[in-house]
């Protein structure tokens, strides 16, 4: 029986990031995945990994990745990067959460960066915000000090919800972070697409999401 689905954001909920990763290294003719290789070396102690625990200023970020990318081919600056990782909300995603709620209880971890690290404009963030009103706990890495995938950041989620590991489902792009959820028994779902996502959250939970 799923007493919970916890959700990623970024990725998740909305469109990949790693799509605008490609389209920027394209225009600007650097070695395609630049920057997922730069993300992904060191991954626990990286520019990115210490942004997400607001370890770090935008200033430093932006000099410490820069240096990272550099040394695997080609210099990206971390400013410029920052602007590629909104995404575009998915709305069947958005209705599937929705009706989770409905029957379950609702989780967020996400990885996110320190407040005002990107701008955006107010009609996103108030829907944003209508959208992250339908969690029952959500945790952020910058705010907590801690990000995906620490083992810790699972276990204060299902402590949080008063749920069972076993009982929850936990939703994600990226298998690094799907791995710690599966280790304490949480069912997990890799989104590759919101249709094959769906379809397999509607099959661990039984309900009808779309």
């Amino acid at each position: 029986m799923i007493e919970a689905v916890i959700w990623d954001f970024g990725g998740v909920l909305t469109t990949s990031p790693f799509e605008a990763f490609a389209r920027f290294e394209r225009e600007r003719g650097i070695p395609l995945d630049i920057i997922r290789r730069t993300n992904a070396a060191n991954h626990l102690e990286n520019a990115w990994a210490k942004f997400e625990r607001a370890e770090i200023d935008v200033e430093t970020f932006d000099e410490l990745f820069a240096a990272e990318s550099r040394a695997l081919g080609a210099e990206v600056r971390g400013r410029d990067v920052l602007p590629l990782l909104q995404g575009e909300l998915r709305p069947e995603m958005v209705e599937a959460l929705k009706r989770v709620k409905a029957n379950c209880k609702t989780g967020c971890i996400t990885n996110n960066l320190p407040a005002n690290a990107i701008g955006s404009t107010s009609g996103r963030t108030l829907y944003v915000a209508e959208v992250m009103a339908l969690f029952d706990y959500i945790i952020e890495s910058a705010k907590i000090g801690l990000r995906k995938p620490d083992p810790r950041i699972y276990q204060m989620m299902v402590e949080a919800l008063g749920v069972d590991a076993a009982n929850c489902v936990y939703l994600d792009d990226l298998g690094v972070n799907l791995k710690p959820a599966r280790e304490i028994g949480m069912t997990t779902i890799k989104v590759v697409d919101a249709a094959q996502a769906l379809a397999e959250l509607e099959a661990a939970t039984r309900l009808k999401l779309r």
